[in-house]
Order: C-alpha cells, then sequence, then structure tokens
C-alpha cells in the first residue's frame, strides 16, 4: 500500500515520516516532491582506470557545489552522485521509495541507478544516483525539482531499524553525497575474500 496525499500529510503530523523543509505543493496526490540540493561526486576518470568495489573510492571523486547562480552540467554518458535538498526520515514502521520525475526521464535524465530505497528508521539526505541518457548535456538547477518519494507501511516494525550498530549501516543519516562503501563488505581472512554477513 502506497499512501495517498491524506495519509501523507497524517503521517508527517503523527512523526511517522519527516520531511524538511516541505516545499509549497511538493506533495502530490501520492508522493512528495523532492529538490535538488547543492552537493555533487563525480568520478575524475581521466585520473584512473578502472573502479574497484574492493577498495576505497574516496579519492577517485571531485567534490562540487552549486547555488542559484552557478549550475550542475551532466554531459551524455556522465554519472554523478547528488543529494536531495530536504532531509527525509521514515520511523521503523514505513519505508520510502524514491522515483523520477517525468519531465526529467523524458531528457534523459535518470535520478538513481538502483539505490531509491529508504529503510525503516533512516533520516538524511537522500543521495541522487545521477546519469544522463541523452545526446545532449542536461543542466540542473539548484532547488528544482528533482525526484518523488513515495511512502509504504512495513507489515509490522521492524525489529532492527536502519542504523543500529549491528547492522552495520554504511549511510545512516548522511548529510552529503558519499562515495560507494561497497568496500566494508569485503572481509581478509587469509588469502580469501569474503563476504560479511
Amino acid at each position: 500500500m502506497i499512501l495517498s496525499d491524506r495519509d501523507i500529510k497524517k503521517a508527517l503530523k503523527e512523526k511517522l515520516i519527516f520531511i524538511d523543509p516541505l516545499f509549497p505543493r511538493a506533495i502530490q496526490p501520492a508522493s512528495v516532491d523532492l529538490h535538488l540540493g547543492p552537493d555533487f561526486l563525480v568520478f575524475q576518470a581521466e585520473e584512473h582506470t578502472c573502479i574497484d568495489p574492493r577498495e576505497p573510492l574516496d579519492h577517485m571523486m571531485k567534490k562540487m557545489k552549486i547555488d542559484a547562480k552557478r549550475q550542475f552540467i551532466i554531459h551524455p554518458g556522465e554519472f554523478a552522485l547528488g543529494m536531495t535538498y530536504e532531509i527525509v526520515g521514515v520511523s521503523s514502521s514505513m519505508v520510502g521509495r524514491l522515483e523520477g520525475k517525468s519531465s526529467l526521464g523524458r531528457i534523459g535524465l535518470i535520478i538513481h541507478a538502483t539505490a531509491g530505497y529508504i529503510d525503516p528508521g533512516n533520516k538524511l539526505k537522500v543521495t541522487l544516483e545521477l546519469h544522463n541518457i541523452a545526446n545532449l548535456p542536461i543542466k540542473l538547477y539548484y532547488k528544482m525539482p528533482i525526484a518523488q518519494i513515495s511512502f509504504s507501511p512495513v507489515s509490522s516494525p521492524v525489529e532492527n531499524p536502519y542504523g543500529k550498530e549491528r547492522l552495520g549501516s554504511k549511510y545512516y543519516g548522511a548529510m552529503k553525497p558519499q562515495a560507494s562503501q561497497y568496500w566494508k563488505n569485503f572481509k581478509k581472512n587469509n588469502d580469501w575474500i569474503t563476504f560479511e554477513k
């Protein structure tokens, strides 16, 4: 079940979901519009030959910032990490699902490659995995509507909300784009690489 506009307003009042700031007219029939924040990370492809998910990637990415006077231009085939302007949170009884905007999809902008899910208990500026699949550069403006989020209740409140130490949550409470932390899934055991459970 996806929350309707009426139930989104109710969930906000009951603190089952959290959105700050909530822009005027952001609440849609069954979602809430989210806006583009100022911070980006882009791969410095000219300095590296490949991405190794077993290794930290922070050194491979360059920070960029935009504002009301400076836009972000994403070129064809380019990938960048951005963030929403809003902080979004969900209680232990709710999940959030990030989706693109139809009008931006029609110009070739993908806003998440795969991670469009907000786990119960998380509260953060949502990461945008931006990809331009058009054949022309796309100009992105600070605070433009960039995505929409819908909310669904889980069958019962979760036992271990995102961010609990035992889960090893990598992006809990993120307020800036972070390079992939996938390398933390690998553990060296003698000469073998094994995944943590």
